[in-house]
């Protein structure tokens, strides 16, 4: 099973209307409409009903001496932001994006890619522009884009959904372990936006003063909802050096925000040279009124992607892939143990 991601959010409108509550209230994930703790809770229940698999990010299938690997995600209610600009060209690289960056933290090359498009009813219009964002995406992962479904089901389903499954192959022998060790260098890189989870909260936030067509209050693009649909960045080409270097472990840092750090192992993990978050991120915390720790308990907030290795290795690997060292893994007392310590937060 992978972890809450692309396809965390619930239920909300996709008009241009604005939405919420009053703007002195503070928002939280569970205000907007998602409650993480429930979450995990429903999703502990279907792989105690299904059974473990091998593997986190993703599925782990032996075939001998090689790892079949499966993920499977999909896009949530940034669809939603999509819809009331009436643009779904990117939303098909958030797709692509969520699936093949959790296989890449397992160490595994993505290799083919299959979607799921379910909509209220048939429009060519927007299945050309999600088309062609799978194409695309697929092009930045470097992997086949196979084919897939789309299912016409109005009784089911209100607009759109949009997910998908990613196949990967790894040698044995090429597979990160996935547990980090006291004493390691943690290396990040720079996240593309807010990605493709928790969007609930960005909307809610995001529409209590404005709507998604008014301009955008900060450079780099026309509109709130141009800034909320920047694509997902695609980590594939991070997955070589990694290897070269000895990662142990990687992180992507996707729904439950810095929390995915402790996915590593048990221990304390300090961060002191995050990436500043992009003006988005002030935006939706300013409009909302979010609390710094609810803020990294749900977004990137500019780090979309976290390496443990040895600190030896750390600073090369850094140079080579534009990342850099933004920390440490700490053995961690009883009640360190399971933290991530960043911007003076303890998660």
């Amino acid at each position: 099973m992978t972890e809450d991601g692309g396809g965390d959010d619930g239920e909300a409108s996709g008009s241009d209307e604005r939405e919420g509550s009053e703007a002195d209230d503070g928002l939280t994930y569970a205000d907007a409409g998602v409650d993480i703790d429930a979450s995990e809770a429903a999703t502990a229940a279907l792989i105690g009903a299904v059974g473990e698999t091998e593997g986190d990010y993703a599925g782990l299938l032996d075939i001998g001496d090689r790892y079949l690997a499966l993920a499977t995600d999909g896009v949530g209610t940034k669809l939603l932001v999509a819809e009331a600009l009436g643009d779904y060209s990117t939303v098909g690289i958030d797709c692509i994006a969520m699936n093949v960056n959790d296989l890449v933290a397992a160490g595994v090359r993505p290799v083919a890619f299959v979607d799921y498009l379910a909509v209220d009813e048939p429009d060519e219009r927007f299945a050309e522009q999600v088309g062609d964002g799978l194409a695309r995406g697929a092009e930045l992962a470097d992997m086949e884009l196979i084919g897939g479904e789309t299912a016409v089901m109005p009784d089911v389903i209100s607009g759109l959904d949009l997910a998908g499954t990613c196949a990967g192959l790894a040698a044995k022998g090429a597979v990160f372990d996935g547990a980090a060790e006291p004493g390691d260098a943690l290396v990040g890189w720079r996240s593309s936006g807010i990605h493709s989870n928790g969007l609930t909260l960005a909307r809610e936030a995001a529409t209590r003063e404005h709507a998604y067509t008014d301009p955008c209050p900060f450079e780099g693009y026309e509109t709130v909802g141009e800034a909320l649909l920047e694509p997902t960045r695609i980590y594939t080409d991070l997955l070589d050096p990694m290897r070269e270097h000895g990662v142990r472990g990687a992180a992507h840092v996707t729904g439950g925000g810095w929390t995915n750090l402790t996915r590593l192992g048990d221990h304390r993990y300090v961060v002191e040279d995050a990436f500043d978050p992009q003006p988005v991120f002030e935006f939706v915390q300013s409009e909302g009124n979010v609390p710094d720790e609810e803020m990294h308990r749900t977004f990137n907030m500019g780090t979309g992607f976290v390496a443990a290795l040895d600190p030896d290795a750390a600073e090369s690997l850094a140079a080579e892939t534009g990342g850099r060292v933004i920390g440490r893994v700490e053995e961690g007392d009883d009640d360190e143990a399971g933290t991530v310590s960043i911007r003076g937060l303890e998660l």
